[in-house]
C-alpha cells in the first residue's frame, strides 16, 4: 500500500464533520493520559496489535498527546494519531465499523492534520493507506510515487517471513 501526501495549508473546515458526529452522539477530542489503556484495548479488539503499538507512541512524545479519540456513550469508538512512529506521519487511524458513516473518520483526520499544521508542518505523510479515495476526498491527499512499501518495507518483509515460518 502506498503513502500519500496531504497539503496542510488548505485544509477543509472540520466543523461539518464534527456536527455529523454530534448528530450521532459522537464527540471528537484530543486524547488524554487516562485514555491510554482503553485506547490500547479498543485498537487490539477492533484492529491489530501493530496499530496498538504505533498508537502508543502518541502518548510518549510529550504534551500535547498527538492524537484524538471519537467517543460515544463514554467509550472510545475511533481514534487517530500523528507523530507516532515517524515524524510528519499521520496514522494509524480507525473507527468502529458500525459507526463509519457518521463523519468520525473525517473529523479525526482533519483534527490531526490541523494539529500538525499548527506545529509547523506544511504537509503530512499518510502512511501505508488503504482507502486512498477517502483521503483524496477529505483533505486533497495524493499518492506518493514509489512509496510502496516505503518505510514499512522491513515490517512487510518480517510479517511475510513470520507467516511462512509459522505456516500462517
Amino acid at each position: 500500500m502506498p503513502d500519500m501526501l496531504a497539503p496542510l495549508y488548505d485544509l477543509p473546515d472540520s466543523s461539518p464533520y464534527l456536527a455529523r458526529c454530534g448528530a450521532a452522539g459522537i464527540t471528537v477530542r484530543r486524547l488524554e493520559a487516562w485514555d491510554r489503556p482503553p485506547l490500547q484495548a479498543f485498537i487490539r479488539e477492533q484492529f491489530n496489535p501493530s496499530w496498538a503499538a504505533e498508537a502508543d507512541f502518541a502518548f510518549a512524545g510529550g504534551h500535547p498527546i498527538t492524537g484524538f479519540a471519537a467517543i460515544q456513550h463514554g467509550a472510545i469508538v475511533g481514534f487517530a494519531v500523528y507523530e507516532s512512529s515517524r515524524r510528519g506521519f499521520f496514522g494509524p487511524t480507525g473507527v468502529r465499523e458500525d459507526l463509519r458513516a457518521h463523519g468520525a473518520g473525517a473529523a479525526l483526520l482533519v483534527r490531526c492534520l490541523e494539529s500538525m499544521r499548527d506545529i509547523g508542518y506544511g504537509y503530512a505523510i499518510i502512511g501505508w493507506v488503504g482507502p486512498a479515495d477517502f483521503y483524496t476526498k477529505v483533505c486533497g491527499a495524493t499518492i506518493i510515487a514509489g512509496s510502496d512499501p516505503g518505510v514499512y518495507e522491513a515490517y512487510q518483509r518480517e510479517q511475510a517471513a513470520r507467516a511462512q515460518h509459522t505456516g500462517g
